[in-house]
């Protein structure tokens, strides 16, 4: 089957290039577009959207390292290497000519398995106790800003991420976090705004002898244009401060009453690096806040806007759901144990396919050891042994290059984080296996969109602009 042999390796080139970003230790990546705009991300998700992937199958990498940002939000690098690692493990049996279906029975088999151990040992914390929780959720930030540009202040963002997400509503809806980067500064002049900041829009004439502050102001909101300003700045902020100080938008100035006006506690007029920002502090409908990040080079700035979205994202699934398994290879390691414990149980060539399983789990220590510069080969066996004896939160010390009990050093993550890409990761993999040949439809070339036709040809070539 040289087709499903040309597919697997396609996958390998893939996960080749987030393979480095894994982990506190792994190294950024910088795309530059066709438009010579140059992107510097550790989200693999960002990186494999912006790869232009030609080759069909290896796009099923990329889509897989989509959901899992849309869904958990952190763990994009973890998912694309599980599945290129799972097929790396099943290539020498495609090739001995094992059919794919009893590959595939044994994987999902094996994903069942690993998905309930995961749920059997994942520790579930206390929502009660506010002190406790908040805490909880601080370190779960801390361990999704640990591989990002800003580990070095991850204190100073996951304080600010779980302070964001705590002053949400039940819903905790995405949309009422705004993030406003303005350049200069530096990061720690970042700061969290408990309401509406936008830009100043308007100026008039003698706005410079205006109160600056105002306490429980009405807020008018109108269509009207006060002075000719780009009209998108104004319509987001009016759509923001309606959703968030109440009162409806008026068109006119005849009607107002004041059941159409909205209104806050507080609004102050700030200047933030060259920009006046207008803050609206207090409001009384939806909870919302903006996040004001401030730092030097604008990429700089968009990638510490995508770590904390990652970081937001994995506050609102540990909120949503309680129990955290431990990061750092742990939960891997133990997960290969059982499944290759699992595998000698039972005859056939299940047993072969549930080892290269627990195999495959191994990448994720050995990657974090690699990018590291640790001996990995070394350090797994160290896991191996731990784990035999019952360590079953042992995994990869960064600091002290050694192993070391990650949930007391807490290294924390959801545990839904982990069972969505276990699930994504093996899905992907039997997706690809199942694919035998790939045919091109030659008619879609002739009255398809020009630029069609140097795609899908199984080979993973780029094609030329």
């Amino acid at each position: 089957i040289p087709q499903l042999i040309s597919n697997i390796n396609a996958c390998q080139v893939i996960a080749e290039a987030v393979r480095t970003t894994l982990g506190p230790r792994g190294m950024d990546k910088l795309m530059v577009d066709g438009r010579g705009k140059a992107t510097i991300s550790n989200d693999g998700a960002t990186i494999l959207k912006l790869l232009d992937v030609v080759h069909p199958a290896a796009k099923t990498l990329v889509d897989i390292a989509r959901s899992q940002d849309a869904e958990v939000g952190d763990g994009t690098t973890s998912v694309t290497l599980l599945a290129a690692e799972f097929l790396k493990q099943l290539k020498p049996y495609v090739e001995e000519g094992l059919h794919p279906q009893t590959i595939i029975r044994a994987f999902r088999s094996a994903t069942n398995l690993a998905v309930n151990k995961i749920k059997e040992i994942a520790v579930s914390v206390k929502k009660d106790d506010k002190q406790e929780q908040r805490q909880l959720l601080e370190k779960c930030a801390a361990t999704a800003l640990n591989s990002k540009l800003i580990a070095g202040q991850k204190e100073f963002f996951s304080k600010m991420v779980v302070d964001a997400v705590m002053s949400l509503d039940e819903l905790l809806s995405l949309k009422m976090i705004g993030i406003k980067k303005v350049q200069g500064g530096a990061l720690e002049d970042s700061q969290l705004i408990s309401g509406v900041a936008f830009k100043k829009t308007f100026s008039y004439a003698g706005f410079e002898m205006q109160p600056k502050r105002y306490e429980n102001p009405k807020i008018a909101l109108l269509n009207v244009e006060l002075e000719l300003k780009a009209e998108k700045d104004n319509a987001e902020v009016r759509v923001k401060s309606v959703e968030a100080c109440g009162g409806s938008i008026q068109t006119s100035v005849g009607a107002m009453t004041d059941d159409v006006l909205g209104q806050c506690e507080l609004f102050e007029e700030v200047q933030v690096g060259g920009e006046r920002y207008n803050f609206f502090k207090g409001c009384p409908k939806a909870k919302t806040c903006t996040i004001i990040l401030r730092g030097g080079a604008e990429q700089f700035t968009e990638e510490t806007e995508r770590s904390l979205h990652d970081a937001i994202m994995i506050v609102r699934r540990a909120i949503k759901n309680d129990s955290v398994v431990a990061g750092g290879g742990a939960i891997e390691m133990e997960l290969s144990k059982y499944l290759r414990d699992y595998s000698r149980t039972i005859p056939g060539k299940q047993q072969l396919l549930i080892g290269a399983y627990a195999k495959a789990l191994e990448v994720i220590p050995r990657q974090l050891c690699d990018n590291a510069g640790f001996d990995a080969t070394n350090i797994l066996n160290k896991l191996r042994a731990k784990h035999a004896q019952g360590g079953m939160w042992y995994g990869v010390d960064i600091n002290n290059e050694d192993i070391a009990d990650n949930f007391t050093n807490c290294v924390w993550e959801p545990s839904v984080v982990r069972i969505n890409a276990l699930t994504a990761a093996s899905e992907a993999a039997c997706l690809i296996l199942s694919v035998d040949e790939t045919i091109k439809n030659p008619r879609s070339t002739v009255d398809g969109p020009p630029g069609g036709a140097g795609r899908g040809r199984g080979r993973g070539r780029p094609h030329a602009h």
